[in-house]
């Protein structure tokens, strides 16, 4: 998959990544706004795990931010199930040096566009730290709503933090996708 952007594109991770990836992901302000399971330190082998995760995972869901020729950051959906199988959850995150250029609210805006596209979903959702409100304002231009804000929720590097979720929703038929002829 590859989508161009103007100064970006999104695009399938490649196994020459890891290099590019283990130096931009490996950044305490960048691990201090996502899940504990992206790594801090960010390691080479850390990046390389990763790489061989998300090229074997079917459906491809997980895809690098390409700036100035290499991967500088990532985007992604975590596909729900059971009751939620029409819904993601997005996440996404861009290298230090690639911040400040208002690269992602564009990047965020049409993955999103892409992953109402590609996927049977009504519902796309982001759960965003309250120390984060870079994050919220990319979302917000992208077009999505906050939806609530959930009390002492996270605990992120010993802190315990109301967790926003912001979604952004369409008109939907479910019919098309998994476990369609169950409802």
């Amino acid at each position: 998959m590859e989508l161009d952007l103007p100064g970006c594109r999104i695009r399938s991770w490649w196994a020459g990544d890891a290099p590019a990836l283990s130096t931009h992901a490996d950044n305490r302000k960048i691990w201090l706004n996502v899940r504990d399971r992206f790594p801090h330190p960010y390691t080479l082998a850390d990046a390389e795990a990763w790489l061989a995760r998300v090229a074997a995972a079917t459906p491809e869901t997980q895809f690098a931010i390409e700036l100035d020729g290499e991967a500088g950051g990532g985007i992604g959906l975590f596909l729900q199930q059971d009751v939620e199988r029409y819904s993601a959850e997005i996440g996404y995150w861009l290298g230090e040096a690639y911040w400040g250029r208002g690269l992602m609210t564009a990047v965020v805006r049409r993955f999103t566009e892409y992953a109402f596209d590609t996927f049977d979903l009504c519902r796309i959702y982001a759960n965003v730290f309250e120390w984060n409100p870079a994050s919220c304002r990319v979302l917000e231009k992208a077009g999505y709503v906050l939806e609530g804000r959930h009390h002492r929720a996270a605990v992120k590097d010993g802190c315990v933090l109301d967790n926003l979720v912001y979604a952004s929703v369409r008109d939907f038929r479910p019919g098309r996708g998994p476990g369609a002829d169950r409802l």
